[in-house]
């Protein structure tokens, strides 16, 4: 949970956040205020986040990344100018993010997640790992259930994208609209909406829950028929990347859609149709603007403690363009 510790806001960022204020309310604002967010990826996706919580108003963001601006990156990077092809992305990123807030404190680490000790991530309030490998995502998972750091995982592959968010044991306050009959007897039916605040507490399952869940599970098949294969496609798409330690390559389309099918038919036999693969090379713009935008959101949620979180995995289907919440680890 972020506390705001007696943050109080300027005259200036009172100003600046007026709207969010109106929004949320001054206790969620000051408990931005003083949240500590990691932002360990620094692709498209990982910028569309970066954006979104440092407009918000947070304390700090930390981006993380050893890799390199690429001329790929520029399909969805737009925190990079085009000349720092041959640099760090967290550093190229760092002079467009620090515009967007300058009151937002802002730092580029470009060491290795791999590098890092469990110090590192208990300093935060909410880490959010973007293209890790599922070593790394379990591993500091774990890390920060035992620090009650809130952890996301979350990724784009071409027009697929999916989130996963662990809070531990997680509080927040609900707004429940209900309807008041205001009206007295023998006139004529008039009512009120009263909205009251509840506060509410929910349990979620650590990242090792998306790993165990059975998807060949028979009771699964009407879930999948009505949102399509998409989970079974992260897992095929998480798979080949542990495999081959990177993502699908545009140049090697040929070799990496037939090893994609090989593990297909491995991971998800009859689930998952032979044209599912054709559009997971490179993060589309668009799509890692989607995404970005609901993980930013869920992370303004949990620190704010306003609003029921995703609960727990969030999925863009390719097939209809569509986002949907699934469950998984457990109980509903």
């Amino acid at each position: 949970m972020v506390e705001s510790n007696g943050a109080q806001l300027t005259e200036q960022e009172a100003e600046l956040y007026d709207r969010q204020i109106r929004l949320w309310g001054l206790d969620s604002q000051k408990r931005l205020r003083s949240a500590r967010i990691l932002i360990s990826g620094l692709n498209g996706l990982g910028a569309e986040i970066a954006k979104n919580i440092i407009l918000a108003g947070v304390k700090s963001v930390t981006l993380l990344d050893t890799q390199n601006v690429m001329e790929q990156d520029f399909c969805s990077q737009f925190l990079v100018p085009q000349s720092a092809v041959g640099t760090n992305r967290a550093e190229a990123s760092l002079f467009r993010a620090q515009q967007l807030n300058p009151m937002v404190e802002l730092k580029a680490d470009t060491e290795s997640l791999d590098s890092k000790d469990d110090t590192f991530f208990k300093s935060f309030d909410v880490v959010c790992l973007v293209g890790a490998s599922t070593v790394q995502q379990k591993g500091v998972n774990m890390v920060c259930r035992e620090a009650n750091v809130k952890f996301f995982a979350t990724d784009v592959w071409g027009m697929l994208g999916f989130s996963f968010a662990d809070l531990q044991k997680h509080e927040f306050a609900e707004d429940v609209a209900k309807y008041v009959v205001v009206s007295k007897p023998h006139e004529k039916p008039k009512t009120e909406t009263v909205t009251t605040t509840v506060k509410r507490t929910l349990e979620f399952p650590p990242y090792q829950a998306l790993m165990d869940f059975d998807f060949k599970d028979p009771s699964y098949a009407r879930q999948l028929k009505r949102n399509g294969p998409a989970l079974p496609v992260l897992r095929v798409l998480q798979q080949f990347r542990d495999d081959e330690q990177r993502d699908p390559d545009y140049k090697k389309r040929q070799e990496d859609l037939l090893k994609l099918l090989q593990l297909r038919d491995a991971m998800a036999p009859e689930m998952i149709p032979d044209n599912c693969f054709e559009h997971v090379f490179a993060q589309i713009s668009p799509v890692a603007a989607i995404i970005g935008g609901v993980v930013a959101h869920e992370i303004i949620k949990v620190v704010s403690q306003k609003e029921v979180p995703h609960r727990n995995l969030f999925l863009f289907n390719p097939d209809n363009c569509s986002g949907f919440v699934e469950l998984v680890g457990a109980d509903k």
